[in-house]
């Protein structure tokens, strides 16, 4: 090892997040501290998330520790090298308790700094970033998949035209539109004031093609549910299409994302018979132990997980009224719905499915992949979160899969998005938001 040079040293929870990231490293020494290996050996036991990224990430490591020795030094794609770490010959500060695991692989990255070399501590963890500055290492987070949210995409912009072209826009149901800058699937507000009266027109660029399309600013009841602001009627057009497999809604808590996407999905499968069934899931972030601690069998125990879809479920029957959709146990029993965790999706294939995955802001970008790329033929996945109510430890809003997966497909011709910001709950509900 030479001194001075450039030197990552990954954290656990980098892995966990990201079970390749050691590979993002270019023309860099990348350490992986051997103590590492003892907790991802702990969490590859774990049913969730956290212990799939853990055996996917041991795979990853063995795969190149058969190129050679990984204590001398294994060449990566990007051009760095990957090598297991020890604390050799540590000054161990006096009040660093070594019978905590973070602080032993902190200790390793101290060894290499006092050792002369130019290292910088990897982790996704607050508290351990601050405890390795405080040693003097340059502590860092994670960055790559990394969406600024002052940035991030919102699926809506607005212009103006004259009242001719509007009024030819509204009747022929198309427009020229010449700007690159929007985006396939992208909107565009028109706001019209006459007489005193203000109007709203909303259009939508078809694909790759140089025009939009009128989009109705009314829309009629979907399963009993009415938008009630512009963005839930772009919400519905997008979640009603077809052409658009792949939906993400983003906003706060009580702006509609799951009513909004459970109204759609039981709209397309009831009643246009256009899908098989109803897939909803949501990721399961326990206070304490995981789901299989619980009492009964799967759905017994989903319903604890699950009480925030029932409960729109519920509202959705009371507005709607129809036959078809008397109670959520008829839904469940006659297989229009199914209920999964998140847990069981990986290695399932789910073709002509409406799939809506809530809470999507609590996976890593690696677990997004992964259940999208679950989709069948003829299905449609669904994602909404609020990426400012994160309960994982190793996200926050601006590494969670939901806001990654915003950016990545924004501008693709079978994706859409929107970001929802008023709160229709309640005035006491968007009140607590904006100010708690």
């Amino acid at each position: 090892m030479r001194q001075h040079e450039k030197i990552f040293v990954i954290d656990t929870n980098v892995l966990i997040h990201r079970p390749d990231a050691f590979v993002s490293f270019r023309d860099s020494l990348v350490i992986i501290p051997l103590w590492v290996f003892e907790e991802l050996d702990k969490l590859k036991r774990d049913h969730a998330g956290r212990g799939r990224s853990a055996r996917q990430a041991i795979r990853y490591i063995n795969e190149f520790s058969k190129r050679g020795n990984l204590q001398d030094g294994v060449k990566l794609p990007s051009g760095g090298t990957l090598k297991v770490g020890f604390a050799q010959d540590a000054k161990v500060p006096k009040d660093l308790s070594l019978d905590n695991m973070d602080n032993k692989i902190i200790l390793c990255a101290l060894s290499l700094m006092q050792a002369g070399n130019d290292v910088f501590f990897v982790s996704k963890d607050i508290n351990a970033r601050i405890k390795a500055a405080v040693l003097g290492l340059k502590a860092v987070d994670y960055e790559k998949n990394k969406v600024s949210m002052e940035h991030l995409y919102a699926g809506i912009v607005e212009s103006s035209i004259g009242e001719d072209k509007l009024t030819d826009f509204q009747q022929s149901g198309r427009l020229a539109w010449d700007d690159r800058s929007l985006l396939p699937n992208q909107y565009v507000l028109f706001r019209h004031e006459k007489k005193g009266k203000k109007t709203i027109h909303i259009g939508r660029r078809q694909n790759d093609e140089e025009l939009l399309r009128y989009v109705e600013s009314w829309q009629e009841p979907v399963m009993g549910i009415k938008p009630l602001n512009v963005k839930q009627r772009i919400a519905f057009d997008l979640l009603m299409d077809d052409s658009i497999p792949l939906v993400t809604l983003v906003g706060k808590a009580g702006t509609g994302k799951t009513l909004l996407a459970m109204a759609a999905s039981l709209k397309k499968t009831l009643e246009e018979k256009r899908y098989s069934r109803v897939l909803v899931s949501r990721p399961i972030i326990p206070m304490g132990q995981d789901l299989g601690y619980l009492p009964g069998q799967k759905q017994a125990k989903m319903s604890h997980w699950m009480q925030p879809i029932f409960d729109n479920l519920e509202y959705i029957i009371d507005s709607a009224k129809q036959q078809n959709l008397k109670s959520i146990d008829h839904l469940l029993n006659n297989k229009v719905m199914e209920i999964e965790a998140i847990t069981y999706i990986r290695g399932r294939s789910l073709p002509r499915q409406y799939i809506i995955i809530d809470e999507a802001q609590n996976l890593t970008p690696h677990e997004v992949k992964t259940i999208v790329s679950r989709a069948g033929d003829g299905s449609k996945v669904v994602l909404t979160g609020d990426p400012y109510q994160i309960d994982c430890p190793y996200l926050d809003a601006e590494s969670n899969g939901l806001t990654y997966l915003v950016e990545a497909f924004k501008g693709q011709n079978l994706a859409g998005h929107i970001t929802l910001a008023k709160s229709e709950r309640s005035p006491l509900a968007e009140l607590a938001t904006e100010l708690l």
